[in-house]
Parts: structure tokens; C-alpha cells; sequence
């Protein structure tokens, strides 16, 4: 549930997203190593903790009250920016670019949510789509866009 933003009466998965962007703005200036670091042990308790999650919610989805997973998709999806390259645009376009990837599903996003069980399938989908999404994120900062902003 991610510190109960699960219980957002009106679309927790953006609600879980959220709280990524704002976990990033608190983790987003360590060193990259550090930061990747962070995002796999994030990704390895939120597994852990959507597993515990689904069978204490009474499924094996993804229940909408779960959403340590769009939390860790948004974290991948802004992997790019850190340390220190993030612009108010880059991390809206970055919101934006996982959420629509988190919602349409294509290709492997949704297979990955299709075949895979419990928590890996909880939170995989959202992970693939945090990566797809922080590659476009990545090309954005190669080709300059948000030099020079902080």
C-alpha cells in the first residue's frame, strides 16, 4: 500500500506514482551507482511486500490497494536524472511517459504481467514499463534537453 497511498479513493496507481516523484526528489541526488543500488533493493522488497500484500488482500493480482509498484516503476523511469539532471519538464515527461506505459501495456509489459505470478508479477510489469519509460527519459537528457535548469 505504500505508506497507505493505496487507499487513495480515486486512482491509486497515479496516487503510487506520485509518491515515486517524491521519493525521488529525496533520493534523487545520489551518485548513480547508489541510486541503482537503492532502486534494485526497492524493487526486491516491493516484490516481497506485493506477495505478503496479495494474500493478505485475499488474491493473487494486482489488487489497486498494492501500489509499491508504481512506486518503483516511477523510481526506474527517473533512474536517468540522477545525480543532479532533473528538470521540472524531464521529470513530468518521465511521469508521464510510465504512466501511460503502466496503463496501455504494451508488448513485453504485459506479458510480463500475464506470465508472471504473485509479487514478481505485481511488480515487474511496472518495472519494464519504469525502464522503457527512463529510456526515453535518458534520450531526452543525452540530447540535452533540461541542460542548464536544475
Amino acid at each position: 500500500m505504500a505508506g497507505g497511498v493505496g487507499l487513495f479513493p480515486v486512482a491509486p496507481g497515479t496516487a503510487g506514482a506520485v509518491a515515486g516523484v517524491g521519493l525521488f526528489v529525496l533520493l534523487g541526488d545520489l551518485p548513480a551507482p547508489l541510486y541503482l543500488l537503492t532502486l534494485v533493493a526497492f524493487i526486491a522488497l516491493a516484490v516481497w511486500a506485493s506477495e505478503r500484500a496479495g494474500r493478505a488482500f485475499g488474491g493473487d493480482g494486482d489488487d489497486s490497494r498494492i501500489v509499491i509498484d508504481e512506486v518503483v516503476g516511477q523510481l526506474a523511469a527517473l533512474a536517468p536524472l540522477a545525480p543532479g539532471r532533473a528538470t521540472p519538464a524531464l521529470v513530468v515527461t518521465g511521469f508521464v511517459a510510465f504512466r501511460v506505459l503502466d496503463v496501455w501495456k504494451p508488448g513485453p509489459i504485459g506479458r510480463a504481467e500475464r506470465s508472471l505470478a504473485g509479487g514478481l508479477g505485481v511488480v515487474m510489469d511496472d518495472v519494464l514499463a519504469g525502464v522503457l519509460a527512463g529510456v526515453l527519459v535518458g534520450v531526452l537528457v543525452l540530447a540535452g534537453f533540461g541542460a542548464g535548469a536544475s
